[in-house]
């Protein structure tokens, strides 16, 4: 166990942190799962700004890195299109 006071005070904050971390980075793979299940363009068109937002929130606070926001962001813009293109095709 640590013996400095910094260093259990760094101990308690790294726990703190740690338990944010998984809250958001949690939440936001819900928000993906979610998203991924809607098939209505409209309303994945309407929820798409709000988990690209939570995706960027955690490549900025470092919980997952920032080439796998972009991968991820680009995977729902993907799906965005081709909804979107199979409403266009069937009207």
């Amino acid at each position: 166990m640590a013996n400095h006071q910094a260093t259990k005070k760094d101990v308690r904050k790294s726990l703190k942190r740690r338990l944010q971390n998984r809250y958001y980075g949690k939440t936001t793979r819900n928000a993906v799962r979610a998203l991924k299940a809607i098939t209505d363009p409209e309303q994945y068109r309407e929820k798409l700004p709000t988990v690209i937002s939570m995706v960027d929130k955690l490549a900025k606070r470092g919980v997952i890195h920032k080439n796998k926001a972009s991968n991820l962001k680009s995977k729902l813009m993907k799906k965005a299109h081709q909804l979107s293109a199979t409403t266009h095709h069937t009207s």
